[in-house]
């Protein structure tokens, strides 16, 4: 968990959010757990790299979990925390924006 965080709330959730790849997680995993490949296939063009730090980065907030099952391959899922989950209506604000920007400017 972050332990210097910003003074202003507004910088403290870009500092958690401000990747759009992260972005992009939160909306999938806001309708379950997933594992990485599902994550990988659903955010579209990034890297398994990239992905990698990016849910290493979430989890390191607390914005998700990552359960690791020992099986052969292995299997990893992760699931947003109810941290994580908390910033649904953020989401929610961003897609009626967005849908709304997009009415006017199309």
């Amino acid at each position: 968990m972050e332990k210097n965080l910003p003074a202003c709330p507004v910088e403290t959730t870009l500092m958690l959010i401000s990747d759009r790849w992260k972005v992009l997680i939160i909306r999938d995993l806001l309708d379950g757990t997933k594992r990485f490949g599902e994550i990988k296939k659903s955010v579209g063009n990034i890297s398994q790299k990239v992905l990698t730090a990016n849910l290493r980065s979430m989890e390191d907030s607390g914005l998700l979990t990552r359960k690791v099952y020992p099986e052969v391959p292995p299997r990893v899922e992760y699931t947003l925390t109810k941290t994580g989950y908390s910033l649904k209506p953020v989401l929610d604000a961003m897609v009626e924006w967005g849908t709304e920007y997009k009415k006017k400017n199309s």
